[in-house]
């Protein structure tokens, strides 16, 4: 590989982490994301996506070289197919802004059954996931137009996450399959003819998008597979006139910012994670509406209320607005913000709001559809200057006695303004888990996390997750 394209500066970047080229603060915030993705993955283990791909996966067959959570063991390629469905499944992994996207949910999917697959250190892993992310996060920048204010895939209906998912997905197995310098090249760039996701769903519904990182992950352990036996791929692969770059992002793409400071500035720690099982743009509403509620609102009161979002919000929460007001599921009701406003006032467990918030009983609450029908979504311009790099809202309530009442949230929880602490992330990760797994499962299986940044084993920690079956 050429070392004056992006993919060669990629590859060079990739093969110097791998040799220990990476701060201990990374490989710390790569077992974050590990053990994040684990717990939704474990969550997710008994839903209706988990059934369908591990019907799939054990129609193809094959040698077990990895397991999956929930329990089996397949080709490393099937397991990171059902893995990453599970890890995507709930709405609830890690998002960086302002390029809108979830890292880690293909990323760490396919780094664990390489991994288990070639029999690599948990320290290998974590450095695995920590490039992959980068990779990830790089290119879906390199799709942000500043003058736009949103991400060209986004404004074209591609999901940024599933095709910039593969190429991570696929950097990450390479590295852990021992492919050198231009062996990782080759993975990634055969991986550049596998990323594919519209973003449909999220308006009209189906449960494809559910999906969208399993299959990312699977395409990426296939591509760094496909490379180890020997297949190529061409060297300028991202700024070629039929690149990446070009193919999906047309003239607007940003090349540099995929390798400028690469391994020296990294983006990862800048990686929001979720408090909240729902689309993060309707994050921030639920935070206004979590503020009111502390501050002795009383949702009987409520006359009316007014959402104020930035523009490109409103096409994935508000509309269209009969079904955002009445979802018809659970998952539908992640992405409407007139429902999760109405949620967060009626209250729930883990982090303030909880998967038992999302279920398709709790779609047919009395009180909650009530309140969801008093929530009119609107632009706000104050929330369309911060956009993308914040996903704020503003929540304006008029009460039965004419009274005013006013929440702003401009910094959303779970990010580098506003993060979530060790321990929240804690009570995260075993709401999840236990929705699986007993309580000293849970223990155990946070104890190997807890393990990898030192001699821990990955293969243990898929093998205590082997026995989820959450969410059922």
């Amino acid at each position: 590989m050429s070392g004056g394209t992006v993919l060669g500066e990629v590859s060079r970047f990739a093969a110097r982490v791998r040799d220990g080229g990476i701060e201990d603060g990374i490989l710390r915030d790569a077992r974050r994301r590990v053990t994040d993705i684990v717990g939704i993955a474990l969550a997710a283990s008994g839903m209706e996506p988990a059934r369908v791909i591990r019907e799939v996966v054990e129609g193809w067959g094959g040698k077990g070289r990895a397991g999956a959570v929930g329990g089996g063991r397949y080709p490393a390629a099937s397991a990171a197919l059902l893995n990453g469905t599970l890890a995507h499944a709930l709405d609830f992994d890690d998002t960086h802004l302002p390029s809108v996207l979830h890292p880690s949910a293909a990323v760490v999917p396919a780094a664990l059954a390489a991994a288990e697959a070639a029999g690599a250190s948990g320290r290998e892993t974590l450095a695995a996931v920590a490039a992959g992310d980068e990779l990830v996060v790089r290119v879906g920048m390199a799709g942000y137009d500043p003058k736009l204010g949103n991400s060209v895939f986004f404004e074209k209906g591609l999901h940024a996450t599933s095709i910039a998912g593969t190429l991570g997905a696929a950097l990450a197995a390479a590295m852990l399959y021992g492919l050198d310098e231009e062996g990782i090249g080759h993975a990634v760039a055969i991986s550049a003819s596998m990323g594919a996701g519209i973003i449909e769903a999220n308006r009209t519904g189906g449960t494809v998008k559910r999906i969208h990182c399993g299959w990312a992950a699977h395409a990426g352990v296939v591509a760094a597979e496909m490379a180890l036996h020997g297949l190529t791929g061409p060297p300028t692969v991202f700024e070629g006139r039929f690149g990446f770059l070009q193919a999906y992002l047309d003239d607007r793409a940003d090349a540099g910012v995929i390798t400028r400071g690469l391994g020296e500035d990294w983006e990862l720690p800048r990686v929001f994670f979720k408090p909240y099982p729902a689309n993060h743009f309707t994050h921030a509403g639920m935070d206004a509406a979590m503020k009111l509620r502390r501050e002795g609102l009383d949702p009987g009161e409520i006359e009316e209320m007014e959402l104020g979002v930035a523009p490109p919000v409103l096409r994935t929460i508000a509309q269209p607005e009969g079904e955002k007001a009445r979802p018809k599921t659970g998952y539908a009701a992640q992405f409407s913000g007139p429902f999760t406003v109405a949620t967060a006032l009626v209250g729930g467990g883990g982090l303030g709001v909880s998967l038992d918030d999302f279920t398709d009983e709790s779609v047919k609450e009395p009180l909650k559809l009530d309140l969801a029908a008093r929530v009119r979504c609107v632009a706000d311009e104050e929330c369309e200057r911060v956009f993308p790099n914040q996903f704020p809202a503003v929540l304006r309530v008029r009460l039965k006695g004419g009274e005013e009442r006013e929440a702003r949230v401009m910094h959303n929880r779970g990010g580098p303004e506003n993060p979530l602490s060790d321990e929240e992330l804690e009570v995260k990760f075993r709401d999840n888990a236990g929705r699986a797994l007993p309580e000293d499962g849970v223990a155990e299986i946070e104890g190997a996390l807890r393990n990898l940044e030192g001699s821990g084993d990955v293969g243990e920690v898929v093998r205590l997750a082997g026995g989820g079956r959450g969410m059922g």
